[in-house]
Protein backbone atom coordinates (compact mmCIF):
# COMPACT_ATOMS: atom_id res chain seq x y z
CA UNK A 1 0.00 0.00 0.00
CA UNK A 2 1.12 3.56 -1.08
CA UNK A 3 2.03 6.06 2.05
CA UNK A 4 1.76 9.48 1.65
CA UNK A 5 3.72 12.38 3.02
CA UNK A 6 1.53 15.70 4.13
CA UNK A 7 2.50 18.58 2.57
CA UNK A 8 3.00 21.61 4.44
CA UNK A 9 2.71 25.23 4.35
CA UNK A 10 4.73 27.28 1.29
CA UNK A 11 3.98 23.97 -1.01
CA UNK A 12 2.24 25.43 -4.27
CA UNK A 13 0.20 21.92 -4.58
CA UNK A 14 -2.12 23.34 -1.31
CA UNK A 15 -2.70 26.39 -3.63
CA UNK A 16 -4.89 24.76 -6.43
CA UNK A 17 -7.67 23.71 -6.65
CA UNK A 18 -8.81 20.13 -7.24
CA UNK A 19 -10.58 18.53 -10.31
CA UNK A 20 -14.05 16.63 -9.03
CA UNK A 21 -13.46 12.90 -8.69
CA UNK A 22 -14.87 11.01 -11.58
CA UNK A 23 -14.05 6.97 -11.12
CA UNK A 24 -14.17 5.35 -8.10
CA UNK A 25 -12.63 1.93 -8.14
CA UNK A 26 -10.59 -0.37 -5.92
CA UNK A 27 -7.38 1.77 -6.34
CA UNK A 28 -9.36 4.62 -5.42
CA UNK A 29 -10.49 2.86 -2.23
CA UNK A 30 -6.60 2.04 -1.35
CA UNK A 31 -5.66 5.17 -1.88
CA UNK A 32 -7.95 6.47 0.89
CA UNK A 33 -7.06 3.59 3.05
CA UNK A 34 -3.32 4.95 2.84
CA UNK A 35 -4.39 8.77 3.23
CA UNK A 36 -6.64 7.66 6.70
CA UNK A 37 -3.26 6.04 7.76
CA UNK A 38 -1.03 9.12 6.88
CA UNK A 39 -4.32 11.19 8.84
CA UNK A 40 -4.18 8.89 12.02
CA UNK A 41 -0.27 8.63 12.27
CA UNK A 42 -0.35 12.68 11.96
CA UNK A 43 -3.01 12.97 14.65
CA UNK A 44 -5.66 14.30 12.55
CA UNK A 45 -9.23 13.98 12.46
CA UNK A 46 -9.71 14.84 8.41
CA UNK A 47 -7.32 14.49 5.77
CA UNK A 48 -8.05 16.03 1.95
CA UNK A 49 -6.50 14.57 -1.23
CA UNK A 50 -4.13 17.96 -2.15
CA UNK A 51 -2.69 17.57 1.20
CA UNK A 52 -1.09 14.27 0.20
CA UNK A 53 -0.19 15.78 -3.38
CA UNK A 54 -3.36 14.17 -5.04
CA UNK A 55 -5.28 17.16 -6.79
CA UNK A 56 -9.10 15.39 -6.38
CA UNK A 57 -12.29 16.42 -4.69
CA UNK A 58 -12.36 14.54 -1.91
CA UNK A 59 -11.43 13.77 1.92
CA UNK A 60 -10.94 11.14 4.57
CA UNK A 61 -11.57 11.60 7.71
CA UNK A 62 -13.12 9.62 11.30
CA UNK A 63 -16.26 11.20 13.00
CA UNK A 64 -15.35 8.95 15.90
CA UNK A 65 -12.26 11.35 16.79
CA UNK A 66 -14.53 14.62 16.93
CA UNK A 67 -14.75 13.11 20.22
CA UNK A 68 -12.17 13.72 22.45
CA UNK A 69 -10.51 10.64 24.07
CA UNK A 70 -12.34 8.22 21.47
CA UNK A 71 -10.58 5.55 19.37
CA UNK A 72 -10.20 5.80 15.63
CA UNK A 73 -12.82 3.68 13.81
CA UNK A 74 -10.04 2.13 11.95
CA UNK A 75 -12.24 2.30 8.57
CA UNK A 76 -11.90 5.85 6.91
CA UNK A 77 -15.00 7.86 6.01
CA UNK A 78 -14.61 9.78 2.37
CA UNK A 79 -16.55 12.26 0.96
CA UNK A 80 -16.23 12.99 -2.74
CA UNK A 81 -17.25 16.01 -4.38
CA UNK A 82 -18.35 17.85 -1.59
CA UNK A 83 -20.65 20.95 -1.74
CA UNK A 84 -22.41 22.92 0.98
CA UNK A 85 -25.70 23.45 -0.14
CA UNK A 86 -26.84 25.47 2.83
CA UNK A 87 -24.76 27.37 6.10
CA UNK A 88 -26.51 28.96 9.21
CA UNK A 89 -24.91 29.97 12.43
CA UNK A 90 -21.66 30.77 14.03
CA UNK A 91 -18.50 29.03 15.66
CA UNK A 92 -15.75 30.13 16.70
CA UNK A 93 -13.22 27.55 18.00
CA UNK A 94 -9.20 27.20 17.94
CA UNK A 95 -8.45 25.19 14.78
CA UNK A 96 -5.40 23.60 13.81
CA UNK A 97 -3.96 22.10 10.45
CA UNK A 98 -1.87 19.30 9.35
CA UNK A 99 -0.07 21.50 6.43
CA UNK A 100 0.00 24.45 8.92
CA UNK A 101 2.07 22.35 12.00
CA UNK A 102 2.30 23.68 15.60
CA UNK A 103 0.40 26.39 14.98
CA UNK A 104 -3.49 26.61 15.56
CA UNK A 105 -5.60 30.24 15.60
CA UNK A 106 -9.27 31.32 16.51
CA UNK A 107 -11.46 31.17 13.72
CA UNK A 108 -15.23 31.85 12.93
CA UNK A 109 -16.99 29.89 10.36
CA UNK A 110 -20.78 28.88 10.02
CA UNK A 111 -21.53 26.34 12.78
CA UNK A 112 -24.49 24.10 10.69
CA UNK A 113 -24.17 22.86 7.51
CA UNK A 114 -26.75 20.96 4.95
CA UNK A 115 -24.08 18.80 3.10
CA UNK A 116 -23.91 16.89 0.09
CA UNK A 117 -21.25 14.26 -1.92
CA UNK A 118 -20.72 10.72 -3.00
CA UNK A 119 -19.30 7.91 -0.59
CA UNK A 120 -17.30 5.01 -1.11
CA UNK A 121 -20.24 3.16 -3.28
CA UNK A 122 -20.89 6.18 -5.45
CA UNK A 123 -24.21 6.96 -3.95
CA UNK A 124 -25.14 10.29 -3.55
CA UNK A 125 -25.15 11.18 0.28
CA UNK A 126 -26.59 14.84 2.02
CA UNK A 127 -26.14 15.02 5.50
CA UNK A 128 -26.74 17.88 8.50
CA UNK A 129 -23.20 18.75 10.58
CA UNK A 130 -22.29 21.21 13.48
CA UNK A 131 -19.93 22.58 15.35
CA UNK A 132 -16.33 20.26 14.89
CA UNK A 133 -18.01 17.88 12.13
CA UNK A 134 -19.06 21.25 10.31
CA UNK A 135 -16.03 23.00 10.94
CA UNK A 136 -14.02 19.64 9.95
CA UNK A 137 -15.82 19.81 6.67
CA UNK A 138 -15.47 23.32 6.40
CA UNK A 139 -12.04 23.03 6.18
CA UNK A 140 -11.11 20.11 3.99
CA UNK A 141 -13.53 21.47 1.36
CA UNK A 142 -11.35 25.01 2.01
CA UNK A 143 -8.27 22.45 0.55
CA UNK A 144 -10.35 21.27 -2.21
CA UNK A 145 -10.30 24.81 -3.25
CA UNK A 146 -6.46 25.95 -2.52
CA UNK A 147 -7.82 27.86 0.30
CA UNK A 148 -5.73 27.09 3.80
CA UNK A 149 -6.34 28.30 7.57
CA UNK A 150 -4.21 31.39 7.50
CA UNK A 151 -6.62 32.90 4.80
CA UNK A 152 -8.95 33.05 7.50
CA UNK A 153 -6.97 35.70 9.33
CA UNK A 154 -6.84 39.15 9.88
CA UNK A 155 -4.26 40.84 7.75
CA UNK A 156 -2.22 41.44 11.00
CA UNK A 157 -2.71 38.20 12.27
CA UNK A 158 -2.36 36.61 8.79
CA UNK A 159 1.48 38.85 8.76
CA UNK A 160 2.51 37.05 12.14
CA UNK A 161 1.19 33.54 10.98
CA UNK A 162 3.58 33.47 7.74
CA UNK A 163 6.64 34.73 9.71
CA UNK A 164 6.31 32.37 12.07
CA UNK A 165 5.59 29.75 9.61
CA UNK A 166 8.69 30.86 7.40
CA UNK A 167 10.80 30.55 10.62
CA UNK A 168 9.43 26.89 11.78
CA UNK A 169 9.43 25.48 7.85
CA UNK A 170 12.92 27.50 6.99
CA UNK A 171 11.14 29.44 3.48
Amino acid sequence: MDTYAILTYGNPVLRSSAADVGKVDAGFVRTCEAMYDAMLEAQGIGLAAPQVGIQQRFFVYDRNLLTEGSAPSGTPQVLINPVIKESSGEWLYQEACLSVPGLAWDIVRPKELLVSGFDLNGEEVTFEADELFARLIQHEIDHLDGVLLIDHLDEDAKRSAKKELRQRLSY
